[in-house]
């Protein structure tokens, strides 16, 4: 259950970057949308009856720009209920900077199981060259490289987008997020839908219908997580998970849907507040 939520996290990530301005990319079409963003969460249905219930909510909060980098912070509380009383209960919590070039990284992460005391991971990674140098702090002081191919989290946002734009339909990133022990690295396949038109609009969504979105097109995006070593070990293809979402060309994501083979999970945009932010000189 640890790794299933831990797991949860590193997915979740994604979406916290997916809510946030994703880098040069988007340059060209006006300043990036600061803001914060509360989902709900609840079971759409479980496969093996292992899960009766799940309902939680995951607050996201956006600031940054080009010249100063971006900060997620986020953090989710959900409740699993497995059935005869076996209910988990987790509480997240995670604050994240990237610099718009995707060539730094930091990131503190916590993760409370019911009354288990927290893990935490605290770490960077700095892009040199034809690799990435990672320092952790905690769980315990480890320094290692990883691959300069590699992405962090908006990066890997903003390169879905361009993709889209350029009307591809399929992407493949490794991408690392600093979830789990702070080691792991996960290959991706995003598969990219045709674009919504901006004139599609849902009344339950409080982001299709604000003044600050209304103009934009989106796109349905699914992006399924593998474990990268053991790809590499086994030729394994079965994802760990998946998550589908509709990504905005500004970089607001809705209609949250996480798949993890067992059951499925959904997260309804309820709350969508857009925040001052400072251009840049």
């Amino acid at each position: 259950m640890m790794h299933l939520f831990r797991t949860l996290l590193g997915v979740m990530a994604l979406a916290a970057a997916a809510c946030g301005p994703c880098g040069g990319a988007l340059a060209a079409n006006g300043p990036f949308l600061a803001h914060q963003a509360l989902y709900d969460l609840s079971l759409v249905k479980s496969r093996s009856n292992s899960v009766n219930s799940a309902r939680g909510r995951i607050l996201y909060n956006f600031t940054g720009s080009s010249c100063e980098g971006y900060t997620s912070e986020f953090r989710q509380v959900s409740e699993l209920d497995s059935g005869e009383g076996k209910v988990t209960l987790s509480d997240l919590r995670s604050n994240s900077w990237e610099d718009a070039a995707g060539k730094s990284y930091r990131f503190k992460i916590e993760t409370r199981m019911n009354e288990a005391d927290a893990g935490r991971v605290d770490g960077s990674a700095e892009r040199d060259g034809d690799h990435i140098n990672v320092k952790l702090k905690l769980p315990a002081p480890k320094s290692f490289t990883l691959d300069g191919r590699i992405v962090f989290p908006t990066e890997q946002i903003q390169r879905i987008i361009a993709a889209a734009r350029d009307g591809k339909s399929l992407l493949e990133l490794s991408v690392y997020d600093g979830s789990d022990d702070g080691q792991k690295v996960y290959n991706t396949l995003t598969v990219i839908g045709q674009p919504i038109p901006a004139d599609r609009t849902t009344s339950t969504d409080p982001s299709t219908t604000d003044e600050h979105m209304k103009s934009l097109k989106r796109w349905p995006v699914t992006v399924s997580y593998f474990d990268r070593d053991a790809q590499q070990k086994e030729g394994e293809q079965t994802p760990i998970y998946a998550m589908a979402f509709e990504l905005y060309e500004n970089g607001v994501s809705r209609q949250l849907v996480l798949d993890y083979n067992d059951f499925v999970i959904s997260g309804a945009m309820g709350k969508f507040d857009v925040k001052d932010s400072k251009p840049c000189n």
